[in-house]
């Protein structure tokens, strides 16, 4: 699913502004499309580092954010208790903040929404 909506927000990435446009009422959307796959691109690509610190914790990330999993499904599909679930969530959510948070020159701002 992470895939898939990843390649989702590149693909509206890379076209031009307004071509292929999709037009949504103020009833289907709140926020602006671009707007979410410029957030979905920042969150692949801080997922992609965490990955290379700890990667059980992307797992539960994909199997929580992406697949909407709970706690005990989580713990159940990756072979973990629901303990450890929790406790790695609550890690890894602090951490996807505060890389979320940081400007590109590493000094914290957060982003608009958060």
């Amino acid at each position: 699913m992470r895939q898939v909506l990843v390649s989702e927000a590149r693909r509206r990435g890379a076209a031009k502004r307004g071509s292929g446009a999709v037009h949504l009422s103020l009833e289907t959307s709140q926020v602006p499309i671009e707007e979410v796959s410029a957030e979905l691109l920042a969150l692949d690509q801080a997922l992609t580092r965490l990955e290379g610190i700890d990667e059980r914790l992307v797992r539960i990330i994909e199997c929580r954010f992406f697949g909407g999993l709970t706690v005990e499904e989580t713990a159940e599909v990756l072979g973990l208790s629901s303990r450890t679930v929790k406790r790695d969530w609550r890690m890894a959510r602090a951490w996807l903040f505060r890389e979320l948070s940081m400007d590109p020159e590493g000094k914290g701002a957060p982003p608009a929404g958060f």
